[in-house]
C-alpha cells in the first residue's frame, strides 16, 4: 500500500517570478530620484506661483484701472505679460498656472514619501508616469502657442518646462528599467546608463527652437 502526499496530489503549479513581478511586486525609487523629483516639483511650484500672483495683479490692475508689468517682462520678446493676458493662459477655463500648483505639489509628496523609503505597486507607478506625460504634453503644446502664435516667452513657464521634461524623462527611465513598461532589452540599458540624454536633448531641441524663432532679436 503507498502513501499518498500531499505533493502528490497538488496540481497547482508554483508561481512563476514573471507572475509575481506583474502582480503584487511593489517599488521604491532610490534617494537620487526622490530628490530630483522634489527639487523639479519645488521649481515648477515655484513657477506656479510666482505666476499666480502676477496674474491676480493683472487682474487687480485692470479693475482699477491701471496697468502691471511683471517682473519678468523685460522686452518684446520675453514679456510675462503677454503671455498671461492671452487666451493659451486659461486653456481649462481657469488659470494654469492654478493647475501647476496642485500638479507639482503632488511631485513634491510623491518625492518625499520616497525619501522616507516608501514603496509603490506598478499601477501606482505608471499612474504617476500618465501624470507626468501629461504634464510634458501640455507643455509641449504651450510651447508652439508660446513661439508661434503668442510669439512672446514668459521665462517662469519655460522654468515648468524644464521641470516638468526632467521629472518625465526620469520617471519613464525607472518604469522602463523596473519593468513596468515593456520594453527592448537596448531600451533597459540605454536608460541604465544614459537616461540624462534624453531630458538634455527634448531640452535642447527647444532652446534652438526659441533661438532660431528670435534669431533676429538677439543678435541684433
Amino acid at each position: 500500500m503507498s502513501k499518498t502526499t500531499v505533493k502528490d496530489v497538488s496540481t497547482e503549479p508554483e508561481p512563476s517570478e514573471e507572475s509575481v513581478s506583474a502582480g503584487s511586486r511593489t517599488e521604491g525609487g532610490s534617494r537620487a530620484l526622490a530628490l530630483l523629483l522634489i527639487i523639479t516639483g519645488a521649481a515648477g511650484l515655484l513657477a506656479a506661483w510666482v505666476i499666480t500672483i502676477d496674474k491676480f495683479k493683472l487682474l487687480e490692475a485692470k479693475v482699477a484701472g491701471t496697468s502691471f508689468t511683471p517682473g519678468c517682462s523685460l522686452n518684446p520678446v520675453v514679456s510675462c505679460g503677454s503671455v498671461m493676458e492671452s487666451k493659451q493662459a486659461e486653456a481649462f477655463g481657469f488659470p494654469n498656472p492654478m493647475l501647476g500648483l496642485v500638479c507639482y505639489g503632488i511631485v513634491i509628496g510623491v518625492g518625499m514619501s520616497l525619501l522616507a523609503r516608501a514603496r509603490y505597486p506598478r499601477w501606482y507607478w505608471l499612474t504617476f508616469n500618465f501624470g507626468t506625460l501629461f504634464g510634458v504634453g501640455f507643455c509641449t503644446w504651450l510651447q508652439f502657442q508660446s513661439l508661434y502664435r503668442i510669439n512672446a516667452l514668459c521665462l517662469w513657464c519655460s522654468l515648468a518646462w524644464v521641470a516638468t521634461i526632467i521629472m518625465f524623462w526620469y520617471v519613464t527611465s525607472f518604469n522602463i528599467r523596473k519593468d513596468f513598461l515593456p520594453a527592448p532589452r537596448w531600451l533597459k540599458a540605454f536608460f541604465g546608463e544614459f537616461t540624462w540624454v534624453m531630458p538634455v536633448l527634448h531640452i535642447g531641441i527647444i532652446g534652438m527652437l526659441i533661438l532660431t524663432r528670435w534669431w533676429d532679436f538677439w543678435t541684433s
